[in-house]
């Protein structure tokens, strides 16, 4: 378990400063644990208390966290500063409504450019999911998830995303984002699940890799041949709610539980960390089964 320490800024100029002094701490992208807005708008920041923990933490160790804020907050999942520095970022659905997401989530961006870093990966928490695009803060949002694109990954090519209530997987590269200037046309579908609806794609792609949560149980894609093909590698029939929200390099999953719905997997829990660096995807269900999960 990680102490964590949280952060609050009461405007997006505020998170900007704040960021920058606490990097002149220590913190990197690696150590930016959560991030949420309340309904006023307000950042929260949660971050390691001790920052000279911050080179040990791994993405699969966040998405395990338990979010440690109370009360109404909207969290961002994930932000990615894209080429041409426009910037991509995925989380609670209501982060639309506070105004000023677009503004953090391009001082996250701004930040992260800080950092010769393109993402930054954040905690599991439950909500509606939703994914926008914008060039800067003063620029028109796209949201995706009103085009029906949602959980938005970004692979060496481009933007992968699942399409709503749908078997389909989609794909915008680069050069179609730069020619038409936004990201309302240009996807193109690259897979078709033969295992229900997509409800959940993992947050990162790992050595092209990368695993689709389905109805009826989880897919292992090899994504390295886009945009031209998308390799299906591995098959495992589920139908419990188990979903794979990331994995640690040479290591174990990070495994969520929630409610299955057409449209996606809701209530998710946060991640647990399963199996070992010598364990693939075949390999889940046996290990899930031998797994204490209600302690």
């Amino acid at each position: 378990m990680i102490a964590t320490r949280t952060y609050h800024y009461r405007d997006p100029a505020a998170v900007i400063l704040g960021l920058k002094e606490l990097r002149k701490q220590g913190l990197t992208p690696r150590g930016l644990l959560f991030v949420a807005l309340d309904p006023r708008g307000e950042t929260s920041l949660v971050v390691p208390e001790d920052f000279d923990a911050v080179a040990s933490v791994r993405v699969g160790d966040k998405l395990s966290l338990v979010p440690p804020l109370e009360g109404r907050f909207f969290h961002f999942d994930a932000v990615h500063r894209l080429p041409g520095d426009s910037v991509l970022w995925n989380g609670d659905r209501r982060l639309g409504d506070t105004g000023s997401a677009p503004e953090v989530a391009c001082a996250i961006s701004e930040w992260l450019k800080g950092s010769s870093a393109k993402n930054v990966f954040l905690g599991c928490t439950p909500h509606v999911p939703g994914s926008w695009w914008t060039v800067d803060h003063l620029s028109t949002v796209t949201e995706l998830h009103s085009l029906g694109f949602l959980d938005c990954v970004v692979t060496t090519t481009g933007i992968i995303a699942r399409k709503i209530d749908s078997t389909r997987l989609f794909h915008l590269e680069f050069s179609a984002l730069s020619q038409l200037g936004s990201p309302i046309d240009g996807w193109e579908e690259v897979f078709s699940s033969e295992m229900g609806n997509i409800l959940l794609i993992e947050r990162r792609v790992l050595q092209y890799r990368l695993v689709l949560t389905c109805e009826r149980g989880l897919i292992e894609i090899d994504v390295s041949h886009l945009p031209e093909l998308v390799i299906e590698t591995a098959r495992v029939p589920m139908r419990s709610g188990f979903g794979v929200v990331g994995r640690i390099d040479g290591g174990a999953f990070a495994v969520t539980a929630g409610t299955i719905e057409p449209w996606g997997l809701t209530n998710m829990s946060p991640a647990m960390l399963v199996g070992s660096p010598t364990e693939s995807l075949l390999d889940l269900p046996k290990t899930l089964r031998a797994m204490p999960l209600d302690s």
